[in-house]
């Protein structure tokens, strides 16, 4: 468990411009209520030490996402994912997936490690799913519990 005082700590070290926070709130308020997987990638830039969103782009394709992440970097991902729970009830699980790849350097190891829980905070997600490789993501209904809708 984190304690107040770590928090404080990685608060002092990353930070969200207004703007990142107004579109990590959107994004959870806007994609409940989805058909379709909506994800957004963010990355911690290395010298500001900011976290953003690495592009514009929402996914809704899994294969597109994992196509689209980087080889030897991490990022978080959040994903709103629509699925059918075994009891047949439809649900839209927020996650957050946490993509490490073995062949990413210490470097960049500790510093998303040390982002984890305040980006999980601060997007306000249910669930951290860690991912080694992108085609992990092919499977992440059955990672989240369910059959894809």
């Amino acid at each position: 468990m984190i304690s107040y005082l770590d928090m404080a700590s990685e608060s002092r070290l990353y930070t969200f411009s207004p703007e990142t926070q107004e579109k990590l709130r959107k994004f959870r308020l806007g994609t409940s209520r989805a058909k379709d997987p909506q994800a957004i990638v963010y990355q911690i830039d290395k010298h500001s030490l900011e976290i953003a969103q690495a592009d514009d782009e929402t996914y809704t394709n899994m294969q597109e996402l994992a196509d689209e992440l980087p080889d030897h970097s991490p990022r978080f991902i959040l994903l709103s994912y629509p699925l059918t729970l075994p009891s047949g009830r439809l649900s839209v699980p927020y996650v957050m997936i946490y993509h490490l790849p073995v062949t990413c350097n210490a470097e960049l190891r500790m510093l998303y490690a040390g982002a984890k829980e305040l980006m999980r905070n601060t997007a306000e997600v249910g669930k951290v799913i860690e991912i080694a490789e992108a085609e992990e993501l092919e499977t992440i209904a059955e990672k989240l519990g369910g059959v894809a809708s």
